[in-house]
């Protein structure tokens, strides 16, 4: 078993004991500082790692403050000092013995918390696929702040049980009460851990909302849409939904540009035409190479797809603008006919009918032609 620290002092008065813990408590602190720290930060300096840089730096605090304040501590333990000063024990321990362990609590909380959240922030800068989420910062927070609240407690001999209790009852009532907000949270926590999407990727939702994840908080994911507009989507929905991520696995996305030829074009020429126009189109990778395919005969035209690949979702839009207007541009000049819908209309004009009303008001003699046949009846009469 390991020897209690304080029989080390037996045998002392209190003036000796005293210092003695003084004594120890700065050598301690001046060696935490000056030789322990030190030669860390020499043989951090060594390595490729920054993580380990970040560790030593904000441990830095909490181990000179222990050092200190465990002697304050311990002092208040000797018994040639609890007796020998003029306050009661109690309030030797109340005034200098739990406020310096509270406070070591404290300073070892923030260090926790502060490491923790500085070693996610590089890891999210560096990118990569094991980018953590902001939501395990907000997660681990919540459970230092809840550690170091129960640690005080305990420490100031506060009965826990019943605040557990009530703690029990409270949650189950905020959880009814906050249903969504808890969802929401729990729904982040899936997000993250499914490796769905991390800052800086361009998602689509199933209900068309698109956009880049510019923040990922404990309740909602904020998007900036190509209209330079944010969106907020709670995590459940999110969760719930279906998540199209276009950065992943590769930021390379392909664009797909269907054209229409008559027929009757050479579809050699037109292949090598388009490939051409393509691959002179900056926004467009040389590697995969761009590719021209016959899908399809159409009722008026040769359907035809030119498949080529752009550095990121965001640039499709742009790349099929300019591929379109460079193949209008080449097939005009080419000569080849880009086919479209046509309705020939003809028009027959024919003689001015005449009216019946004309017929009937018409008057005077006979015309010659008319008037022959009633002669020849009345001669043939006689």
């Amino acid at each position: 078993m390991i020897p209690s620290p304080l029989t080390l002092f037996e045998g002392l008065t209190a003036v000796e004991a005293t210092v003695a813990v003084l004594v120890v408590s700065i050598v301690a602190a001046v060696g935490m500082e000056f030789a322990v720290l030190r030669v860390a930060r020499r043989y951090v300096a060594a390595t490729d790692s920054g993580y380990d840089d970040i560790v030593i730096s904000s441990l830095r605090a909490p181990l000179v403050v222990t050092a200190a304040l465990a002697g304050v501590y311990l002092l208040t333990q000797v018994p040639s000092v609890r007796t020998s000063v003029l306050v009661s024990p109690r309030l030797l321990d109340s005034v200098f013995g739990r406020p310096s362990l509270s406070v070591i609590v404290l300073v070892w909380a923030h260090a926790a918390n502060t490491v923790v959240n500085r070693l996610v922030a590089a890891v999210n800068e560096e990118g990569g696929r094991f980018d953590f989420a902001p939501v395990f910062s907000n997660v681990w927070t919540l459970a230092v702040l809840v550690g170091s609240a129960g640690t005080l407690l305990w420490l100031w001999g506060i009965e826990i049980t019943p605040l557990l209790g009530a703690a029990g009852v409270a949650g189950i009532a905020v959880g009814f009460a906050a249903k969504d907000t808890v969802a929401n949270f729990f729904g982040g926590i899936a997000l993250y851990f499914d490796d769905t999407y991390k800052i800086g990727d361009y998602i689509v939702l199933d209900d068309g909302t698109a956009g880049t994840v510019i923040k990922v908080g404990v309740r909602s994911t904020t998007l900036l849409t190509r209209d330079e507009v944010l969106v907020t989507v709670p995590n459940a929905a999110l969760n719930a939904a279906k998540v199209t991520n276009e950065s992943a696995p590769q930021r390379r996305r392909r664009v797909r540009v269907p054209i229409g030829v008559a027929y009757g074009t050479d579809v050699d020429a037109f292949e090598a035409l388009a490939l051409e126009v393509v691959q002179a189109e900056p926004l467009v990778l040389d590697s995969p190479k761009p590719r021209a395919r016959l899908r399809s005969f159409g009722d008026s035209a040769l359907q035809y797809e030119i498949l080529c690949w752009v550095n990121g979702p965001t640039r499709r839009r742009r790349a099929q603008h300019e591929l379109n207007r460079a193949l209008y541009k080449a097939l005009a000049a080419a000569d080849i006919e880009i086919p479209y819908p046509k309705r020939d209309v003809t028009v027959t004009r024919t003689g001015d009918p005449i009216p019946e009303s004309a017929g009937a008001e018409r008057s005077g003699p006979p015309s010659a032609a008319a008037a022959e046949p009633a002669e020849r009846r009345a001669g043939d009469g006689d």
